[in-house]
């Protein structure tokens, strides 16, 4: 792999600063999983669907550029528009999310339960935006996609940018010209601009299919990017970890150690 799959469309995109602090509030058994398995969990865009007040609409194309985009055909394919091709890069394309504030809003909802009850409560990972950036696309050089036993060529971007949040009904991006696939990945109602997010995305582009020993590659609904958290505390890529009044200390404090993390200041 090159290093054109890293960050390929940072000028598109809105980045904070190296010193930026991200919160990222997670159920505690999430973690501890997380942790076991070395992962850092990414979803699917077009599959923010099974929590309430989930974004529907995530990584859509916006309503007004939509007859645009329909209009736009592909010279040696005329059956295919900008608009399929973006429906399927959003079907292709998954997100990793973090808050640049710790507010009480990604509290409330966050780290939830489909019920609402959380057995063994929340707790927020704080990660230092540029050590968590480094440490990533150190890990992506060496990231592998393998379907079955195959072991196939990188085909995800990585990227980073802030959810830039407009109303999406009354915003057309493409007046002059089609836009990236990447930015519509960025775009979010104001309905959801308490989030104050910060996204990590992996995508491919949706044009052509993925085939694999003459099958068409189907994309799972979520991917797990390697991550070590023994690592990431030890060089403060995580600078702590908080928990709110429904955490289970007890259970976290026997967990952790499990995982070499009780020595560690400050990750309780």
């Amino acid at each position: 792999m090159t290093s054109c799959n890293i960050e390929p469309h940072q000028q598109l995109l809105t980045q904070p600063s190296d010193e930026q602090l991200l919160y990222k509030i997670m159920r505690v058994e999430d973690l501890i999983q997380s942790i076991n398995g070395s992962y850092l969990y990414f979803t699917r865009v077009d599959k923010y669907h099974d929590f309430p007040g989930a974004d529907m609409n995530d990584g859509k194309q916006l309503p007004l550029d939509l007859s645009g985009n329909k209009a736009s055909k592909f010279a040696k394919v005329p059956t295919f528009s900008a608009a399929d091709a973006y429906d399927k890069s959003r079907e292709r394309s998954y997100a990793c999310c973090f808050s640049l504030e710790n507010s009480k809003h990604i509290w409330q909802q966050y780290g939830n339960n489909e019920n609402g009850a959380n057995e063994k409560g929340k707790v927020c990972c704080v990660f230092n935006f540029g050590k968590l950036r480094s440490m990533l696309n150190n890990n992506f050089k060496k990231f592998a996609i393998i379907f079955g036993d195959q072991i196939c060529d990188q085909i995800f971007f990585l990227n980073y940018g802030a959810v830039e949040y407009v109303d999406i009904k009354k915003v057309q991006a493409n007046k002059e010209k089609l836009v990236n696939p990447i930015k519509y990945l960025y775009f979010k109602d104001n309905t959801f601009i308490k989030e104050n997010e910060l996204r990590i995305s992996l995508s491919s582009f949706g044009v052509g299919e993925f085939v694999i020993n003459k099958s068409v590659v189907s994309f799972p609904n979520n991917l797990q990017l390697p991550f070590d958290f023994k690592k990431a505390i030890a060089s403060g890529v995580i600078q702590r970890i908080e928990c709110d009044s429904s955490c289970c200390a007890g259970f976290l404090q026997a967990e952790l150690p499990a995982f070499e993390f009780a020595a560690i200041p400050g990750n309780i």
